[in-house]
């Protein structure tokens, strides 16, 4: 099968197209012919080597972590799924590799597809939503009236995380460029403010949330805008102590984030609020609580660009770029 490897960690670094042995599925795995491939920031670190401490991958490896496609096989053990089944998921950490015409996931990382979204669309779902589902219904427990500012409302997980805060009750502000606002209004957002003529500082208070995906300095102003007991959840880091241990990194990781996030807890308690990192991870039960979402229309998916597969390392540079309103994807012939 044609796959896209990673040879070196390398900010920049060109996926390399090479020709590799078809996966074969393991008792428990299903075998996926995937017809399209999301992209995510979280690729371009992993391949920038921001992770490597805590995402260990020997290069070369295949990237991608989003995928949907159609089951071609299945193992021994498999119970949920078929042949012929349209599928989507988020292979679990350790057997990413979604650059590539096939793959083996666990069965328990998949769920089928929803029957309204096509292969693209599907494709650009399940890392942003399940990054959005465990931040707000699994940490944060978002309830009726709460308040919730999602920051960067137009980027990928943006997009879902104002949709779904939304749907549970939340009043939702966002971050986003003047050509967004429109769009993000239109996704729920009651409060939306111009990062670039606006400090969102002086335009928010008392909120129960903030979903950070931004810089240092957005975090510590984020700290300013939570009530007394308000939670701050960052996907984009630093990563904390207690991620480190849940993680089981040994007690030298720990002592290293715990230096690293230092200054974001001690912000956070002398403020009495809450600070947490989340790394989230597969799980094809909840994509297919999130397929019910989109179903009932709660949830839906938002496109910017997609790409021929082998023109993957554009697709990548352009995601890069931070410019893409929702999802960027690579489509298989």
């Amino acid at each position: 099968m044609k796959a896209y490897a990673l040879e070196k960690y390398k900010k920049g670094a060109a996926m390399v197209a090479q020709d590799l042995p078809d996966p074969q599925p393991g008792p428990s795995d299903v075998l996926i012919r995937i017809g399209a491939a999301g992209l995510n920031v979280l690729d371009l670190k992993i391949r920038n080597g921001e992770f490597k401490s805590f995402l260990t991958y020997k290069p070369p490896f295949t990237l991608g972590h989003d995928l949907a496609g159609t089951v071609i096989a299945i193992g021994t053990r498999v119970s949920r799924f078929k042949v012929g089944d349209m599928v989507y998921s988020r292979p679990r950490d350790g057997r990413i590799g979604t650059f590539a015409e096939m793959i083996a996931v666990h069965e328990d990382d998949v769920a089928l597809k929803p029957a309204s979204l096509s292969i693209a669309e599907a494709a650009g779902m399940p890392l942003v939503a399940l990054t959005a589902w465990q931040a707000l219904v699994e940490v944060a427990n978002v309830r009726p009236g709460q308040k919730v500012f999602v920051q960067a409302g137009s980027g990928g997980v943006g997009t879902i995380a104002i949709q779904l805060a939304k749907h549970l009750g939340a009043t939702v502000a966002t971050t986003c460029g003047a050509s967004s606002a429109e769009l993000m209004r239109d996704l729920g957002a009651d409060v939306v403010i111009d990062y670039r003529t606006q400090d969102f500082e002086k335009e928010l208070s008392d909120y129960d949330l903030v979903l950070h995906s931004q810089d240092d300095e957005a975090l510590q102003k984020s700290f300013r805008v939570l009530k007394p007991g308000g939670l701050l959840i960052s996907i984009s880091g630093p990563p904390t102590p207690a991620f480190a241990k849940a993680q089981g990194m040994n007690v030298v990781l720990q002592l290293v984030l715990g230096l690293i996030s230092r200054k974001a807890r001690k912000t956070a308690k002398s403020l009495g609020l809450r600070y947490s990192f989340l790394l989230m991870r597969a799980d094809g039960h909840q994509l297919a609580e999130l397929a019910k979402l989109i179903e009932a229309g709660a949830i839906k998916p938002v496109m910017d660009r997609t790409f021929p597969f082998d023109e993957l390392n554009d697709a990548l540079a352009y995601v890069e770029t931070g410019r893409a309103k929702g999802k960027v994807v690579v489509e298989l012939n």
